[in-house]
């Protein structure tokens, strides 16, 4: 028994025997302890995750999930070493070393936080739509690689390297980069800018100047439309958030104008009828809403007439099948009341 006594107040690098057993016990105590508590917490907040449908405790989880061992390898080293009276040197290192371990699982952490966001904003605001995750996918990878490049230079300046000089660098050699590359950073951004603000999605149908067409591909670089006549229009995303962009597919309802021209030779009492009979023409449709009909102006062979309605629904194809049937009820109902639609006519007079 003594002789154990001895053996435990041998010292060892400025601590007993019994201290180094201590401070193993706890190492030991602590990194069981913790394993444990992460792999059930992590067990109970993923069923409770499932049953709610907020997406905090589901981050949480993840996040938990995540947890390496050599984080907790680290923790309960450091638990251990408060027991401890370590020498200066060996004190430097190992501050250095928890340090980095630190920031390493920090770079878990926020690499896992990254990918949740995008993950789940993609599914949510876009319903998973492939051009946008192709999208966020490539800012998730600007934003990973930002995050290492901050824990790099952490990491470096805790081993006491000169990171000055390195920051400045990278700097000088960025900002060359970024001159080098500045239509290909524009038109990534800009496709950013499209996938969080949306001004138009895949499907829609879209008019850029004097192009038009169904929007069928948004990529980092361009943004590809099918034209009605069939051939793909190819634009760079830079330039086409320049350009004033009209979505047709944002419209509840398609305003018409369209013009009518009655022959000059009309009677005063039939050419008054005529915006009567416009309304009750175009009034009649459950699909059309009647705006207005005027004479809007005397012409050199015809009377005038300018009519307004709405097409209560924004598809091309329902406003000309709806068009088709105004005309031809126009065309009827000016037959039976003998108004004759005017084409052009000159009088000639011959004068002795």
């Amino acid at each position: 028994m003594a002789a154990i006594e001895k053996f435990l107040e041998n010292t060892f690098y400025h601590n007993t025997v019994l201290q180094w057993l201590l401070a193993a016990l706890i190492l030991a105590a602590v990194l069981v302890l913790t394993m444990i508590l992460v792999r059930l917490l992590g067990r109970k907040l993923m069923k409770v995750a499932q049953k709610t449908e907020t997406h905090a405790d589901d981050l949480i989880a993840l996040l938990i999930k995540k947890t390496k061992f050599f984080f907790l390898l680290a923790v309960s080293v450091f638990c251990a070493s408060l027991f401890l009276i370590l020498p200066p040197a060996f004190s430097v290192v190992f501050r250095k070393a928890l340090v980095i371990a630190f920031l390493l699982q920090g770079a878990v952490w926020g690499t896992t936080l990254i990918s949740f966001w995008i993950d789940h904003y993609v599914k949510e605001k876009r319903g998973g739509d492939a051009a946008a995750r192709t999208t966020f996918s490539a800012l998730g990878f600007i934003l990973r690689l930002v995050l290492w490049s901050l824990i790099v230079l952490l990491g470096l300046d805790n081993l006491g390297v000169n990171i000055t000089a390195l920051i400045t660098g990278l700097g000088i050699g960025g900002v060359a980069v970024a001159l080098a590359m500045q239509n290909i950073l524009s038109d990534l951004f800009a496709s950013l800018s499209i996938a969080l603000d949306k001004p138009f999605v895949l499907g829609d149908y879209i008019v850029v100047d004097s192009f038009q067409g169904t929007v069928e591909h948004i990529g980092l670089k361009t943004t590809r439309v099918r034209s009605l006549s069939g051939e793909q229009l190819i634009f760079s995303n830079n330039d086409l958030l320049k350009s004033r962009i009209r979505n047709l597919e944002r419209m509840t309802e398609r305003r018409i104008v369209f013009g009518l021209r009655v022959s000059r030779r009309t009677p005063r009492e039939k050419l008054t009828a005529v915006p009567v009979l416009l309304r009750e023409i175009i009034g009649a449709r459950t699909d059309a809403r009647f705006d207005r009909a005027h004479l809007k102006e005397l012409g050199d062979f015809s009377y005038d007439f300018e009519v307004v309605y709405w097409v209560l629904s924004p598809d091309y194809a329902r406003y000309m099948d709806v068009q088709h049937a105004i005309n031809l009820e126009i065309a009827r109902r000016f037959a039976r009341k003998g108004i004759k639609l005017a084409y052009p006519t000159q009088a000639v007079i011959v004068s002795k």
